[in-house]
Formats: C-alpha cells, sequence, structure tokens
C-alpha cells in the first residue's frame, strides 16, 4: 500500500554505499531452508575472494542448522541470475555489489 507524505521527505539512506567505504553490504539466502525464512545481511570487504566469503560468512552462519553440510552448496544465483561462482575471485569482479542478494541452494 503506498504511503502519501504530508511534507517533503528529503533524507539519504542510512545504508547507501559511500558510508561503507571499501566494505559492502551482500544479503544471502538459503532458498528452501525452512530455518531461515529471510536473507541475512552480512558486511563484508568488495575485495574479498568469493571462496573465502563462503567458507569465513556463508558457512558460519548457515552452521547454525545442523543439516548443514558445505560440500551440499550448490546453485547459487545473484538476484534471480545464474552466478558462475570462482573462489578466487572478488565479490567486486563478479558483480557482487553493495545491497546484492546471493541466493543458493544446498
Amino acid at each position: 500500500m503506498p504511503v502519501k507524505a504530508l511534507y517533503e521527505y528529503e533524507f539519504p539512506s542510512a545504508d547507501r554505499a559511500e558510508l561503507f567505504g571499501d566494505d559492502q553490504l551482500v544479503y544471502v539466502h538459503w532458498d528452501g531452508n525452512p530455518l531461515f525464512c529471510s536473507a541475512a545481511c552480512f558486511r563484508v570487504p568488495q575485495a574479498m575472494p568469493f571462496g573465502e566469503f563462503v567458507a569465513q560468512i556463508v558457512a558460519p552462519w548457515a552452521g547454525s542448522d545442523p543439516d548443514f553440510d558445505p560440500a551440499a552448496v550448490r546453485d547459487w544465483r545473484l538476484f534471480d541470475e545464474p552466478l558462475a561462482a570462482d573462489d578466487i575471485r572478488s565479490l567486486h569482479d563478479l558483480g557482487i555489489g553493495h545491497k546484492a542478494l546471493l541466493h543458493f541452494s544446498a
């Protein structure tokens, strides 16, 4: 439902990219997992290699589900497009930008 403001609303977003320097926010969603009903948000360096991102950020988060198997992670998508995950390329080089949404299946 749209909201109509009664006055001019001119406030910059508190999570805009320029406030994060070399870091960015990345959302991660484990598709089909009932324990994680929505995406989690992580602040990570843009230059972080994808493999390091998965090992240091995604695996500990997803590991809170006792059924998580890191070897079973597959089908990475950036928003709704398939992502050719390359462990040595940086998030930035893979096109994963500020406030991007990554999905995976396991």
